[in-house]
Parts: structure tokens; C-alpha cells; sequence
């Protein structure tokens, strides 16, 4: 084959790979200005420019580009934040709040926030994206967070808590705040600024979680 050829075809490829990224690109776009319901295939095709048949050879369904949105987002953050709760031992709080921060950092971007803000809206109405969601992030994450927690009352580093609850305790505000900016439009007077309620709830978490010093452990409830 003819270098020109062989150059004309490498690009070809290319440019294949990238077109699931346009038309992802494309449908959040969309998603975000006119509402998942509002958007249309043939609209997120002319976006990304390429036909409506381009956008059901790699996503058969409207409901599929946002399940490729999450993926592509949510999924690689969770799992990089798992790598990292499994292979830390020691003051849980450090790993904890580093992992939170991070977290934070990626969700300033607008692009990425409003993955969950588009989701939050859908996912009644769209049980399959729930489902996904699930098994690729939640079945994951929350026993390797029970573990981190458990290690830590073990260590004495944390009280006794419930390690289930405790992590519903640690992302609820997080997701409580992102719910009223990002759904209801009850916006914080600077703004989301995540960084700040995160540096703030971590403050109000740990000075409730952690343990006592020694010899000033809290005695049961009556207990003389």
C-alpha cells in the first residue's frame, strides 16, 4: 500500500475512534442546555456532525449516550479513588479526605458536574441507568469504604460506629449540596464551591469522629 494510502487510513481510524467521544461530547452539550427529555438523537448528531445512524452504530438509544456519559466520567473517578482506599493503611481520616478533595477538584469542572446533575433527574424514570450505576460504582465502592472504616475503629483512630452508616454520613452533605445548587437551583451566595464545603464538612465530620484521646474514652451510657 502506498505511504499516502497508508496515511490516509491511519487517520481514517482515527478519527473512528474518536467519533463515540464527539457524539458523548455532543449529547451532554444538549443534555445540559435543552434537558434529556428535550433532546433528540437527530439533535446530537448534527451537533457532532456526523448522521443519526453514526449515533446508533455506537449508542443504540438516547438512554445509552447517558449511561456512556457516566461511564466515561464517574466510572474511571471511582475506580482510581478505590485503588487508592485499598492500598492505604493508616489514619483513615488522611485517605478520606484526600479522596473527597479529589473528588471535589474533578466535580468543579461544569462539564463534569453535570453528569450527576443530569442524572439525578433521569434516574427515576430510567431504572437501567440505576442498575449501572450500581453495579459499576456503588457494589464497588461501598464495602471497600466499610472496610477503610472498620480498619480505622480497629487502629483507634475512629469511635465505633456503624461503618454503613457512617459512609452514608460522609457523602450525603456532599450530594445534598450538589442536589439543591444543581437540581433545585438553591445556589450558595459565592457559588457551588465545592472546595469550601468540603474543607468545612471534613472539619464538622472529624471533629465527631474521631476517638478520644486515651484515657478519655467516652463511657457507655449509664455508666458511672
Amino acid at each position: 500500500m502506498p505511504d499516502t494510502a497508508k496515511g490516509r487510513d491511519l487517520k481514517f481510524r482515527r478519527r473512528a475512534e474518536a467519533r463515540p467521544d464527539e457524539v458523548l461530547d455532543a449529547a451532554l452539550a444538549l443534555f445540559i442546555e435543552k434537558g434529556f427529555a428535550a433532546t433528540r438523537v437527530e439533535d446530537i448528531a448534527t451537533r457532532a456532525g456526523v448522521s443519526k445512524g453514526t449515533v446508533y452504530l455506537y449508542f443504540p438509544s438516547k438512554e445509552s449516550l447517558l449511561e456512556g456519559l457516566v461511564r466515561r466520567a464517574i466510572v474511571p473517578i471511582a475506580s482510581s479513588a478505590l485503588t487508592t482506599l485499598k492500598d492505604f493503611d493508616g489514619d483513615p481520616r488522611a485517605v478520606i479526605a484526600m479522596v473527597i478533595k479529589t473528588l471535589g477538584k474533578r466535580f468543579a469542572d461544569p462539564k463534569m458536574v453535570a453528569i450527576p446533575k443530569v442524572v439525578l433527574r433521569e434516574v427515576l424514570g430510567f431504572p437501567q441507568l440505576a442498575e449501572m450505576y450500581r453495579a459499576e460504582v456503588l457494589d464497588r465502592a461501598l464495602p471497600v469504604m466499610a472496610g477503610v472504616i472498620r480498619k480505622g475503629i480497629a487502629a483507634g483512630y475512629l469511635k465505633p460506629v456503624d461503618p454503613e452508616l457512617t459512609i452514608r454520613s460522609i457523602v450525603g452533605p456532599i450530594m445534598l449540596h450538589v442536589v439543591l445548587a444543581e437540581v433545585f437551583g438553591i445556589m450558595p451566595a459565592g457559588g457551588l464551591e465545592l472546595d469550601r464545603l468540603i474543607d468545612n464538612h471534613l472539619a464538622i465530620l472529624f471533629d465527631g469522629l474521631s476517638a478520644a484521646p486515651a484515657g478519655q474514652q467516652a463511657k457507655p451510657r449509664g455508666e458511672p
